[in-house]
């Protein structure tokens, strides 16, 4: 059942509540990014130009690694960016688990743009569908790919398959934008005190945002490409519809690798040149 979906409506009571949700979390991400820590935005023209001047109908999917539960809104907290913009704001999938646990949490969390997605719950889940009228839509999608909060200084993690799924599958091919940011894991730790995230963000922490350069994949290409790697393939399969991108379960599998390692190879290269920066 699509979890109050009505919620997310942009007319929803006037769209004055969701005006309102953008207003105070914008407000409170902006004062944890640039009155308690000092937040530094690398290439932060290119994301400005995407959200606000793309070309009408074509989409944005912007994928970042995940060092806390407060990276989104801060990382749309910088100084600059249009944070409290209804319509310019993103939508982000959201983990069913954390956002949408109970009455209130959902409806907060669907007026602020939010996409419930249950976690292992597979790439063609039903709110995944709902992720795709968004970007059907020409709207801005924002996706944390690795799955999960890792607090780790590692290498980014291998990417789960969704994000790819959608790139293949939105009417538009979406321009894909990475972003690598370091320093959330210290305004809110994980394990803070007895093994607990402290009760309010933490200060005086530098954040610094890296913004990538946009990707524009060729999918008739890369579906060709998995046709023909795909027949080198065994494996059992999960039931997934032949139907979907014209390629049956195997080629469907060797696409969405092949996407997902492109990402990650430039996020982690995004990831590499951050750390020279500090």
């Amino acid at each position: 059942m699509r979890t109050m979906e009505w919620a997310a409506r942009g007319d929803h009571l006037r769209g004055v509540p969701r005006k309102m949700i953008f207003m105070a979390v914008g407000a409170f991400a902006k004062a944890v990014a640039n009155l308690l820590n000092t937040t530094t935005v690398y290439n932060v023209e290119t994301l400005l130009r995407l959200v606000r001047h793309r070309p009408p109908g074509v989409p944005l999917i912007t994928v970042s690694n995940h060092m806390s539960t407060l990276d989104d809104p801060v990382l749309w907290g910088f100084k600059g960016f249009p944070i409290t913009d209804v319509e310019l704001g993103r939508w982000v999938l959201a983990a069913e688990d954390i956002c949408f646990k109970n009455p209130v949490y959902s409806y907060c969390f669907r007026l602020g743009k939010c996409i419930p997605i249950t976690r292992g719950g597979g790439i063609y889940q039903e709110h995944m569908n709902e992720a795709l009228d968004r970007l059907a839509n020409g709207a801005w999608l924002h996706t944390f790919p690795e799955g999960k909060v890792y607090q780790e200084d590692a290498p980014i993690r291998r990417l789960k398959w969704g994000t790819a799924s959608l790139i293949v599958r939105a009417p538009v091919t979406p321009i894909v934008l990475p972003i690598v940011h370091r320093g959330f894991e210290q305004v809110m730790p994980e394990n803070y005190m007895f093994g607990r995230r402290p009760p309010f963000p933490l200060g005086n922490k530098d954040i610094g945002i890296h913004i990538g350069e946009p990707i524009m994949f060729d999918i008739p290409k890369l579906k060709q490409e998995a046709l023909h790697m795909s027949k080198d393939v065994s494996f059992s399969g999960c039931g997934w519809p032949n139907t979907v991108c014209g390629l049956d379960e195997a080629a469907q599998r060797c696409l969405y690798i092949n996407i997902s390692h492109h990402i990650q190879r430039l996020m982690e290269t995004l990831r590499i040149s951050s750390l020279k920066s500090t």
